[in-house]
């Protein structure tokens, strides 16, 4: 489950003991949780404020609530508070946030979805474009709308071609091709216009 060390305990105790509420405990959730912009999120509680599904980890002094969708993501995670010359630190390791790949008995969408989200979306970011994923047809073309940067950009065939569609040929076993059904024509604010 989630290992919060005697440091950690003592300064979530010493900070809940200075604003002396009664019942205060320390919430603990995963945000945008299996992709790769999951981050941990830690804030202080009163009992009123919790949605009444956390699990419940009671610590001397306190309780350490965590939000029970992101229970998943979170096991195996450590709590650390460090002291430094300048001061302390609180550090968060959450191995599984990101969630994990799927294996090969999952199916082709899951697969394509994870490849998206964790390694097409975040080198698209760069440029402020995304695509996702519309379809897959029976044959295995994976059927895509690019959003964002990529959204009427003039180099959208090169990104295809040369970047999304060879990252999921190489990684994903089952995909044969990859269409852009998008209407480039209507893009906004593309990262390269023509």
């Amino acid at each position: 489950m989630i290992q919060i060390s005697e440091a950690a305990q003592t300064h979530f105790r010493k900070l809940i003991e200075r604003e002396a509420i009664p019942g205060l405990g320390v919430r603990l959730s995963a945000q945008h949780p299996g992709t790769a912009r999951a981050d941990v999120r830690l804030e202080f509680s009163e009992p009123d404020e919790l949605a009444g599904d956390e699990w419940a980890i009671d610590c001397e002094g306190f309780t350490l609530w965590l939000d029970a969708p992101s229970v998943p993501f979170l096991d195996g995670a450590e709590i650390d508070y460090a002291t430094m010359a300048t001061g302390g630190q609180l550090q968060i390791r959450a191995p599984r946030i990101k969630g994990v790949a799927p294996g090969e008995s999952a199916s082709l969408v899951e697969r394509v979805c994870w490849v998206i989200e964790n390694e097409i979306n975040p080198q698209l970011a760069m440029h402020k474009g995304h695509v996702t994923l519309t379809e897959i047809t029976a044959d295995g073309i994976v059927v895509l709308n690019f959003g964002g940067g990529c959204h009427g950009c003039s180099m959208v065939d090169i990104t295809l071609k040369q970047g999304v569609e060879k990252t999921l040929l190489d990684k994903v076993p089952g995909v044969t091709g990859v269409r852009d059904v998008t209407d480039h024509a209507s893009g906004s604010a593309p990262y390269m216009s023509n």
